[in-house]
């Protein structure tokens, strides 16, 4: 008979936010990022990027103020495709915010994990653009380097020099939501003591836009922008486009003690399914949905009555918010009543895999900070959302426990269980 050998793995480690990081419609920084929440202004407009009238969507929430070269070298900046230029960006942020010494980490031990549903791919389209009018001459060399999913997460490791486990994930809109969770599991099962985790995305030209937009999935309200995307409400068509990064500085706990790290907030769990259903509508009953939701509270040792706030995916489309609104019924229970929900895509749009790691970064400075975003444009639910919704100023108060959903085309559930900063 074989003898097994002793289980070597370490025990389950805790994992803590120390480092904060966006690139958003809505703001810049953590800082940005906040005062862009609680100003409740949505940051959609009608595309300016490209001329939109060929399609029946015309609006989007774009970042215009972002400057490369404010985060990297002009020649770095130049091998970039914007989608990798949000996430270096977004990466110097958090390293910045979490006061971690790059140089004195051992770079073996710091992981770095993104997600983008599109990756370069708009880049690739301008790039055919020029391909059809001046042939071979007229493509960037750098196109092959530039449009893959991993030039997300592979050029920060070079930046920052980062030689542990790296990844970028291209599972649609639950992207973002997805690399934080594969980071906690790095840090918990100790093959990393920091990793740098997050979503990214620059989806906005003209192919991959009108993509969405015919299949009938992008809100019309092109006469109304900052009122078109409206999560759970009765008149909700569809989601709308962003663009944008956040991305976290995550950390064992033990090791952020040690540096006397200031900490947000703490991962709890993760969990993640597939609907196994269909490519872009929801499974009706919601079950691997719920499930999702179910192991990251079991995992972070939560129940229905210690979540104070549920960050919902909320995107502003008919079958999803009706959907989620039962999978968040069936999970909570009598609970489902009392528990406050919202959604912040009325704000900064659906960031497509940059949202989950946006919401993320949202969850931990509520608990942080004391205050619950409304949801914005929420004006008369829709059949079948039926829950406590925040609405206009939002809810001040102590939150301890979050819960955040991410969906995403595929049939993919995500859900982060977050709680407060151990004492």
């Amino acid at each position: 008979m074989i003898q097994r050998t002793e289980d070597r793995r370490p025990a389950a480690r805790r994992v803590v936010i120390t480092g904060i990081g966006a690139i958003t419609p809505i703001g810049t920084g953590v800082e940005g990022l906040w005062d862009g929440l609680k100003r409740r202004e949505s940051a959609v407009r009608r595309i300016s990027r490209f001329d939109p009238t060929p399609f029946r969507s015309h609006i989007a929430a774009q970042v215009d103020d972002f400057d490369p070269e404010a985060y990297m070298e002009r020649n770095r900046a130049r091998r970039m495709e914007r989608y990798a230029q949000f996430s270096v960006a977004a990466s110097r942020q958090a390293l910045e915010d979490s006061g971690l010494d790059v140089a004195g980490t051992d770079p073996e031990r710091v992981a770095v994990q993104m997600g983008s549903a599109l990756g370069g791919v708009a880049y690739g389209e301008t790039q055919f653009t020029s391909y059809v009018g001046r042939g071979v001459r007229g493509v960037d060399p750098m196109l092959a380097l530039a449009v893959f999913n991993g030039a997300a997460s592979c050029n920060v490791a070079i930046e920052f020099g980062f030689t542990g486990p790296n990844s970028t994930n291209g599972m649609s809109c639950a992207s973002g939501a997805i690399a934080v969770g594969d980071a906690w599991r790095l840090i918990r099962d100790g093959e990393a003591e920091v990793v740098v985790a997050g979503g990214v995305e620059a989806p906005l030209a003209p192919l991959c836009y009108g993509a969405f937009a015919i299949i009938r999935a992008m809100s019309t309200r092109n006469d109304d922008p900052a009122r078109a995307s409206r999560p759970f409400d009765a008149a909700r068509d569809g989601f709308v486009m962003g663009e944008g990064a956040a991305v976290l500085v995550l950390e064992e706990l033990e090791h952020a003690r040690a540096r006397g790290a200031r900490i947000y907030a703490e991962v709890l769990g993760f969990g993640t399914t597939n609907d196994a259903h269909h490519m872009t509508a929801p499974r009706p009953d919601g079950t691997q949905a719920a499930r999702a939701m179910r192991r990251a509270m079991e995992l972070g040792g939560i129940g229905a009555e210690d979540v104070d706030w549920v960050n919902a995916h909320a995107s502003s489309t008919p079958l999803n918010d009706s959907t989620e609104s039962r999978v968040i019924r069936t999970v909570l229970g009598e609970h489902a009543d009392r528990v406050p929900v919202s959604g912040t895509k009325g704000y900064h749009a659906h960031c497509l895999g940059a949202t989950g790691a946006i919401e993320a970064a949202v969850s931990a400075l509520v608990i942080q900070r004391g205050w619950i975003p409304p949801t914005l444009n929420l004006e008369a639910p829709g059949d079948g959302c039926d829950l406590p919704y925040v609405t206009g100023e939002g809810t001040e108060g102590a939150v301890r426990h979050v819960v955040s959903n991410s969906f995403g085309f595929g049939g993919i559930n995500a859900a982060l269980a977050f709680g407060p900063a151990p004492a």
